[in-house]
């Protein structure tokens, strides 16, 4: 269902996020994540000059590359575009990002190693839906790979990720009954 009709407005701004997934023939897998930052109006910017409806003011790319267990064993950061000349000289920081896993706590360890001076608030918001898009990239592979060798007794990952798949909801006590912890149904 979409949204309801809106109220008469013009625009302003728009944010465009691009996230793909890929395996890579070496066993190895890519997750490329492209963020563009346009207006609908022109302004001055004191580094690029006049900056017309429709031109990037932000434009950052990143490239993770991660093994089949989320780590990261590579990154590439650009900045294409973006409001001051220093902007593309943080992109080596991003170095920093090697060897993390992408997990439970990633998003704070990203913010340990990147959060303020220390990186660029558009490529560290980049690194959410790239995240959530390594996910989704390389754990649905994996387990159609794994059917047979799935662990019966080992907590399904996808547990209280979200309201679905909460250990006390419907949907656990039928796919995992050994995980469920709702009330017995009688």
């Amino acid at each position: 269902m979409p949204l309801s009709a809106p109220a008469p407005r013009a625009p302003i701004h728009t944010r465009r996020v691009t996230c793909e997934g890929f395996r890579r023939e070496d066993g190895l897998w890519d997750v490329e994540g492209h963020l563009t930052d346009v207006k609908a109006y022109e302004f001055r910017n004191e580094f690029r000059g006049a900056i017309t409806p429709g031109d990037p003011l932000h434009q950052m790319r990143m490239r993770l590359t991660v093994d089949d267990g989320l780590a990261i064993v590579a990154v590439e950061a650009v900045t294409e575009h973006g409001p001051y000349a220093l902007c593309p000289e943080i992109t080596p920081n991003f170095q920093a990002l090697v060897g993390l896993r992408i997990g439970p706590g990633f998003t704070r360890a990203v913010k340990e190693r990147l959060g303020g001076p220390k990186g660029c608030t558009h490529l560290v918001e980049l690194l959410g839906p790239m995240a959530t898009t390594a996910f989704q990239t390389v754990f649905p592979v994996l387990s159609r790979e794994r059917q047979g060798e799935a662990d019966p007794a080992k907590r399904p990952i996808l547990l209280d990720s979200c309201h679905v798949f909460a250990a006390d909801g419907d949907h656990a006590r039928r796919k995992w009954p050994a995980f469920y912890t709702g009330p017995e149904q009688g």
